[in-house]
């Protein structure tokens, strides 16, 4: 049995809010620097350019890569040998969240209810996803969500007689859909299975899976290259001013699901999909 305080958990996700707003995780990076070498519309280019830019200035002043620092998510992996002590778990990483953005000085953009709007003033809550797993660690991924992506985002129940070509289909018409809203290039996590809401988790999660990381199973990943590949064709280009560059990513992933149904849900990122983590 391990221990882990609370105290511990708190300043950790202070300091993973911080850190995910301010510094651009490095396969993200990459695929923007390729892409600003590889796009081939000048205005295209030039954008890439500027959002290579903007998230070296981000890292080096501390600063927010983009003025919507989200709505914080957050995956806690907790081995069922680990005791949290001293405080409530959840408690701890909300705590951790209001003060990651009041030090950071982070925009807070939570509301207490969804349709009365009044703002909470520290970000909190957030949205935890918790799994109880093997062992005596603790793994925290912090992924702050802008709204610009996430609106964009769809769902839909399909029949299980629909066909892969159908998914790529729903898939590249969410992207088209969506236009320049989400602030593309783009980032795809893609869920596809489960129920409805577990589709929109593994879809969530996928957005913080290494891009330079296809999916395990060569079937899923072949399709997530076809996506890309039929996403760059729309020509919607970076910030949606054309060219070859509409996506960087698609990260699929599955989950069981039942004889009726088939559940896909595509939840869409911008060009700085952030997300820091780390094990205690």
């Amino acid at each position: 049995m391990r221990n882990i305080s609370c105290q511990t958990i708190t300043e950790t996700v202070a300091e993973l809010c911080i850190k995910a707003n301010t510094v651009l995780p490095n396969d993200i990076r990459l695929l923007i620097d390729c892409a600003s070498l590889s796009e081939k519309s000048p205005t295209g280019k030039d954008v890439l350019r500027d959002l290579r830019e903007n998230y070296m200035l981000a890292e080096k002043e501390h600063l927010p890569i983009c003025q919507d620092t989200g709505m914080a998510v957050v995956f806690a992996e907790v081995g069922q040998d680990v005791h949290i002590m001293d405080g409530n778990f959840e408690a701890a990483i909300n705590e951790g969240v209001r003060q990651g953005y009041e030090k950071g000085f982070l925009r807070k953009s939570v509301v207490k209810d969804p349709l009365r709007r009044e703002n909470t003033g520290d970000n909190t809550p957030a949205v935890i996803h918790t799994r109880i797993v093997s062992g005596e660690r603790l793994k925290l991924t912090l992924a702050p969500k802008g709204f610009g992506s996430e609106n964009m985002s769809a769902i839909k129940m399909f029949l299980p007689s629909c066909t892969a070509d159908e998914i790529l289909d729903f898939i590249v018409e969410t992207v088209d859909r969506a236009g320049s809203n989400p602030c593309p290039p783009v980032i795809l996590g893609v869920g596809l299975g489960g129920t409805l809401e577990m589709a929109a988790l593994i879809a969530k999660k996928a957005l913080t899976r290494p891009m330079d990381v296809p999916n395990q199973d060569p079937y899923y990943a072949e399709l997530e290259a076809k996506a890309l590949s039929r996403i760059n064709a729309l020509g919607l280009g970076p910030q949606g001013f054309g060219g070859t560059t509409t996506a960087l990513a698609v990260n699929i992933e599955v989950y069981p699901t039942h004889i009726a149904g088939l559940p896909c849900v595509v939840n869409m990122g911008c060009n700085v999909t952030r997300h820091a983590e780390t094990i205690l």
